[in-house]
This record gives C-alpha cells, structure tokens and sequence, in this order.
C-alpha cells in the first residue's frame, strides 16, 4: 500500500502544478508600477483592460509577481442599488440694483441654530424698481450626503435657455466653484421641449449660489437636490466610436463588448444642430431594441457663446448596441454617423503584494473561474476611508490592446481535457493496482 499512497500523492502534486495559473495563460500581459505605502495597492483599471475581459464580470483579471504567483485581489465598484434621494429645498432670491457692477450681490443672512436660513436680505436698500434678481441661493444644510444633481422649475414665461454658475459654501463666507449649470424649455414642433436637471460635482456642502450671466435670473417655482449615500467612482470614456446610417434619422453603434453604459456623448459637428432624439439599445443583435433614453441634443451660439448639449444620461444597463432615432423636423445631424463616445463608471483592483516584483496586470481568460475575495476579507480592518490611503498602482506604458478575436465559447480547452484525461488515466491506473493487491494471495508464516 505505500506505493499506492506514493502514487495518489504524486498524482494530486502533478494536478496542482498543471492547473496553477500563469501569466501565459491571459491574452494581455501589462506591468504594473507601485507607489506608496503597501502592501495592499489599488489599481483604478483602464476602460482597455474592461474591453480586453473575455468576461462580462471580469473574472479573468489577474495579478501576478516576478515569479508568475498569482495575488490575492479584490474589485471595488459603484454598487447597483446605491441610496439617491431627491430632497426639496429652500431658495432665496438675490437682488442687486440695475446699474451694479459688482460679480455677486452683497447680502445680509439670518438663519436659526442648525444653520438653516431664515432670511436673505440686500446687504444695502434697493429702491423697488432698481432692484434686478441676479440669481438665488439654495440652503442645503439638512443634505448630508454628496450631492449628484440639481434639478430646477421655473415660470413657464421664461422659455430659452437659462445658464448659470455654481458655487457652494459651509459658512455663507468662503465659496468654492461647481462649473457652471444650464437649463432650458422650448417650443418644437409644437412640442415643449424641457431639461432640469444639473450635475452636480458629488460633493457635500451647505448652501449654493446660483449666479445667471448676460440676464436677469428667473423667478424659480421648485428647487430639488438628489444625494447620494456615497461618493461614486469616476466615470471612465472611451474614445470616439463610428457608427452606421440606418436610414434618414437613425443611427446605430457597436461597442466592442456588453458593458454597463452610464451616460453616451453624441457628437455634434454643426453649429447650430437641434435634434431631439430617442435612444434605444439591446445585448444581442437578435434581441429586441428597448428604449433607454430620450432628450434634446443641440449645439447653438447663444450671445455670441457656444451653447452645447451632446450627452444623454443612462441607467447602466449592459448593452452592446445603441439606435439613435433623430426628429428631422429640427434639421438632423447630417449625413454621416456622428461619432459616439460611451462612459463606464470605473472599476478599481485593490491586491495584497506578495513575493517580489514587477508586478503584471494579466486579462483574458474566458475559461478561468473569478478568484477575487470581498473587500473585508483582503483587508480585515477594511473601511471606505481606509481604502483611499492605500498605495497606488498604474499601468506601466501604453495598453495595447489584444489583437487576436475573442475565442468562441463552444472551442475545445485542451488545457481542461488534459487535466480530466490525466485525472481519468490516473484514477484507472490506482483502481489497476488496487484489483492486484487484493488479486495476491495472502503470504503464508
């Protein structure tokens, strides 16, 4: 029987060995450079590693060291139900007199306690037809959360577009810049044509003030902000992809895989495009469109201004394919396919550093199983504020991307046949000298 155990002992070790993966194994091999205090590093993965995953949940993502070892890794992304709530606030106008020249007004604020306003007032008295309503401030103090988005209504009498700045503070004293905002309602077709909503940069703050450019601001009927329970990860966009002309009006893309899409960038070469559209997409091209999305794109000169709206907000649904149907009523957008660019909310790769390095970042395997662990078993302390103090780690030159098709899911992996064929042989092979074992007659004293 011991040369039985030495047999089993020596098959099993034979198995380990041909299974262990190795960078050879991935079609893309990438070094890695580390920065920082380790020894777990996180690696924010580009939008050309997601493209070259053979796996639409990125299971055959791999670290490596110098010794081709695999790492104990973990992904981090935006989680699916993320808590957004819509909050109405309050808003105060802002007043100034016809003939100031000063960038904000001057105002005199009170407010309770918990800092909440109760009263905006001109930090000097306007006579009533000199004062002329700059723009409005918004208390968002009972907003704890990062905020995502503001969303506007105003009188129906003031059509057009209305642009703005953004500025948030914590103290009504020391304001920091949030870009600037841009809503609009207009008459096509004998339609009305809406937009609301605002980005906002996922930031926490107290107030906002609004300040409109070039015209008096309008008188506001509604104002809401939607947070977020956490800051999400960044947006990642690709470049831009050219697509096909259906017909006149529609237009369809191909991305080069089945991705969670967040938003799409339209491109408008024209001054002066109007194009309301619907958006449409589907996984497969034997699947049925679905409508995702629909809005008024434009590119237009508003006070000698380019005034632009080329993107269209998604849920993140997997898709792979997009239809762009366009009302031709407002004059399309040409001839041609505009180029699309597409947005994925980013990835990161967080991995414990054993062994020595280089460090390689290895991609495509549509055989491999995920081996990546949750967060709080690769960190046991983990915590969201913990993971931004880790050591940092990027893709060391260009990603080039893998020039080989994806290989077809019904090809034989002669790597899985070769271990089951050796599994099988060696069982047989045990089971032969079991039967000559128990065949031996017994030894005789």
């Amino acid at each position: 029987m011991g040369k039985l155990s030495v047999a089993v002992v020596g098959l099993c070790t034979a198995l380990s060995a041909w299974g262990q993966e190795v960078p050879a194994d991935f079609a893309t091999q990438v070094p890695l450079t580390l920065s920082g205090e380790g020894p777990w590093y996180r690696l924010e993965l580009p939008l050309a590693a997601r493209l070259s995953a053979r796996q639409a949940n990125l299971g055959d993502v791999r670290v490596f060291n110098v010794a081709g070892e695999p790492q104990a890794y973990a992904l981090a992304s935006a989680p699916r139900n993320e808590n957004r709530t819509l909050t109405a606030v309050k808003w105060f106008p802002l007043y100034a007199g016809a003939d100031a020249n000063e960038a904000t007004p001057g105002v005199r604020v009170q407010s309770n306690a918990s800092g909440t306003l109760v009263q905006v007032q001109p930090s000097t008295p306007l006579a009533a037809g000199d004062a002329v309503r700059r723009g409005w401030l918004l208390d968002a103090s009972a907003i704890k959360a990062p905020m995502q988005q503001l969303v506007l209504d105003w009188v129906s009498e003031r059509d057009g577009f209305q642009r703005f700045s953004i500025e948030a503070s914590d103290d009504l004293q020391h304001w920091r810049s949030w870009g600037e905002g841009q809503v609009a309602r207009l008459a096509f077709a004998d339609e009305r044509v809406e937009q609301h909503d605002v980005a906002l940069p996922g930031q926490p703050a107290r107030y906002l003030r609004l300040m409109w450019k070039g015209q008096a601001a309008p008188l506001l009927t509604a104002a809401h902000v939607q947070g977020a329970s956490s800051l999400p990860l960044p947006l990642v966009w690709s470049q831009p992809l050219p697509g096909s002309r259906l017909k006149t009006g529609e237009y369809t893309w191909q991305l080069p895989a089945t991705l969670s899409v967040e938003r799409l960038r339209i491109e408008l070469r024209q001054p002066n495009s109007l194009a309301p559209v619907t958006l449409y997409g589907r996984g497969e091209p034997a699947q049925p469109w679905r409508p995702l999305s629909s809005g008024l794109l434009y590119r237009l000169t508003q006070d000698g201004q380019q005034v632009v709206r080329d993107e269209l907000p998604l849920s993140g649904q997997a898709v792979q394919h997009f239809k762009l149907e366009v009302d031709e009523r407002g004059g399309g957008l040409g001839p041609d396919a505009p180029a699309l660019r597409f947005a994925v909310r980013a990835t990161q790769l967080i991995f414990l550093a054993r062994g020595e390095p280089p460090f390689t970042l290895a991609v495509g395997n549509a055989s491999v199983r995920p081996a990546n662990l949750p967060l709080a078993t690769l960190i046991p302390d983990y915590n969201a504020r913990r993971l931004k103090d880790l050591g940092q780690a990027k893709v060391d030159g260009e990603w080039l991307p893998d020039p080989s098709p994806p290989p077809d899911a019904r090809a034989v992996d002669w790597k899985r046949v070769g271990l089951w064929a050796v599994l099988l042989l060696g069982v047989a092979a045990l089971g032969a000298m079991a039967y000559s074992l128990l065949r031996k007659p017994p030894s005789t004293p």
